[in-house]
């Protein structure tokens, strides 16, 4: 990976990005009470959905400060709704960091593009700052409509693999040449 830079403030069409803060716990936890929504989510465990919740913004809070990137809040910018979260993470994968672009939708938002929308806001950030190479993002392999996001914005299913004791496809794509 290239020089680090993580900036919130994305904007796109219909949204704008910001970090998350600990005030997000109690909306978050909302995301977790949806069954649908964490049916392919990497971990679940026996806690609380605030504490679930809890524990994933306190990552990502860690993410920031240890300059790992983040998912990031992303706002609907005409009513102001948090609508889900997207952003770069650095992962490990088959032994060597890979930067990953991640998203969550809250199930009431889902259908209306917002996952591609800040999908791609996310790409562009990545290669516009050389972030990397190549960004991925890892999928569930029966996460058909995040199958669709990954396809919509370009990227190339490359392998299946077994990670976080999941079966999951690597979704690719390469900085475009300029």
């Amino acid at each position: 990976m290239s020089i680090y830079k993580y900036e919130d403030g994305l904007i796109t069409e219909r949204l704008y990005t910001r970090f998350l803060t600990p005030d997000d716990i109690q909306a978050w936890t909302r995301f977790f009470e949806d069954k649908d929504a964490i049916q392919y989510f990497p971990w679940v465990g026996n806690d609380s959905n605030e504490e679930r919740s809890q524990q994933w913004i306190e990552r990502q809070l860690a993410r920031y400060k240890e300059k790992r990137y983040g998912l990031q809040a992303l706002i609907n910018k005409e009513t102001k709704e948090f609508v889900g979260q997207c952003g770069l993470i650095t992962q490990e994968v088959d032994g060597k960091k890979e930067l990953e672009v991640g998203y969550h939708i809250f199930k009431k938002y889902w259908g209306n593009g917002y996952a591609p929308e800040a999908a791609k806001a996310f790409f562009e950030y990545g290669f516009k700052y050389k972030q990397a190479p190549t960004i991925i993002s890892l999928i569930d392999i029966r996460n058909i409509k995040s199958q669709r996001v990954a396809e919509k914005n370009g990227l190339t299913r490359e392998k299946q693999i077994r990670w976080m004791d999941m079966d999951v496809f690597v979704y690719r794509m390469e900085r475009p040449q300029t």
